[in-house]
């Protein structure tokens, strides 16, 4: 799935769009996204000037992305009328940083899956070595409902 078509799953656009590709999707299993971080990136500006590195917080945020695809490919959610948002996050851990230049993968699985609260445990690698893992807790929400 390239970039295109994730952009007609998930309302997340530039600079807040962090996932490009999404390279495997098992429906109400698993998915793996990928993100190429390039030094373009607006957060790269003041973290840090002169050694730049991705911050935690947008690690975690891709993956919840990548999160929020399966989540609405496996509940049949129609596409536009929903978004997928941050209900919680537990034993979130950052390994390694990531650079620009670097391909971060993100690997989610399913620890459970529904509409109202969904759980992944998820995996973000570069090179294949982890990078960052936490738990993301999330929920479909009808974008109207978000609006307001």
């Amino acid at each position: 799935m390239d970039v295109l078509e994730i952009m007609k799953i998930i309302p997340h656009r530039y600079p807040l769009l962090l996932v490009d590709k999404i390279l495997e999707m098992e429906l109400g299993k698993r998915i793996v996204g990928l993100k190429n971080v390039s030094m373009n990136e607006p957060f790269f500006q003041g973290h840090f000037p002169g050694y730049p590195l991705m911050p935690g917080v947008y690690m975690l945020e891709a993956m919840a992305q990548v999160g929020g695809i399966l989540m609405i490919k496996s509940l049949g959610l129609e596409i536009g009328k929903y978004a997928v948002v941050f209900a919680g996050i537990d034993e979130a851990r950052f390994k390694r940083p990531v650079y620009p230049g670097d391909q971060l993968i993100m690997e989610l699985e399913t620890i459970s899956l529904k509409k109202t609260i969904s759980k992944m445990k998820g995996v973000a690698k570069v090179n294949d070595q982890i990078v960052a893992e936490a738990i993301l807790m999330a929920a479909a929400r009808e974008l109207e409902s978000i609006k307001k």
